[in-house]
């Protein structure tokens, strides 16, 4: 019972932080740095060089990080298991930090590179559907509509990561560097369908073991 109750008061206090500070937190320095020169910012509460500038940027990554620990330590997960979540994900976490912040050296643009990364994701997403494939056909007619829902999760997803490849990558491309990038909206819109799918698969898939525990209690 008190692992549970730690584990929840990480997940919510990683929850706040991540709504408050990484969410509520960018619309006044989005707004700050789409009106604003460089100089005028660093003359702000958001220059690159204020620790508060440096709480919200790392806002999403690290209350990503605590909130995921958080709900391994309510349910009891390994403690090797907890630790290996949590400062795993954290040291890279942290070698990308130091890189952006030039304490570690930065890795150039490589064209190839970029172009493995985006392969990978197309190879672990055909496999991820693979693996899918073969678990729909055992499960039982219930469970089937939040197994759709989570491939629909995935298609959108995978479709949200295609747009966001071409957005990274025209600043790089001679002959669309000096085009207008054009509105991400289409590309957070995919990606937002994407999760919101997987919520309605794991919704329903909560249903589907509640209903059952009240079954079997009866």
């Amino acid at each position: 019972m008190r692992n549970k109750t730690i584990g929840f008061v990480l997940f919510w206090i990683a929850a706040v932080y991540m709504i408050l500070i990484g969410f509520l937190a960018s619309f006044p320095v989005r707004s700050a740095y789409r009106f604003s020169t460089f100089e005028e910012v660093n003359e702000t509460i958001w220059a690159v060089t204020n620790p508060l500038f440096g709480l919200w940027a790392t806002a999403i990554p690290i209350g990503a990080i605590l909130a995921g620990a958080g709900l391994l330590i309510a349910v009891r997960a390994k403690r090797s298991h907890i630790w290996l979540f949590g400062l795993g994900i954290f040291s890279v976490l942290l070698i990308d930090i130091l890189s952006r912040w030039e304490i570690l050296p930065e890795p150039g643009h490589s064209p190839l590179l970029f172009g493995i990364g985006g392969g990978l994701i197309m190879s672990f997403f055909l496999i991820i559907l693979w693996y899918w494939a073969k678990k729909y056909t055992t499960l039982r007619d219930q469970e089937r509509s939040a197994a759709e829902l989570q491939l629909a999760g995935y298609v959108f997803l995978i479709i949200g990561m295609w747009y966001l490849c071409g957005d990274l990558s025209r600043p790089f491309q001679r002959a669309l560097s000096d085009q207008s990038l054009g509105s991400p909206v289409s590309t957070i819109v995919y990606l937002a369908l994407g999760w919101l799918f997987l919520l309605l698969s794991h919704y329903k898939s909560a249903q589907l073991t509640a209903d059952v525990r009240t079954q079997s209690s009866s």
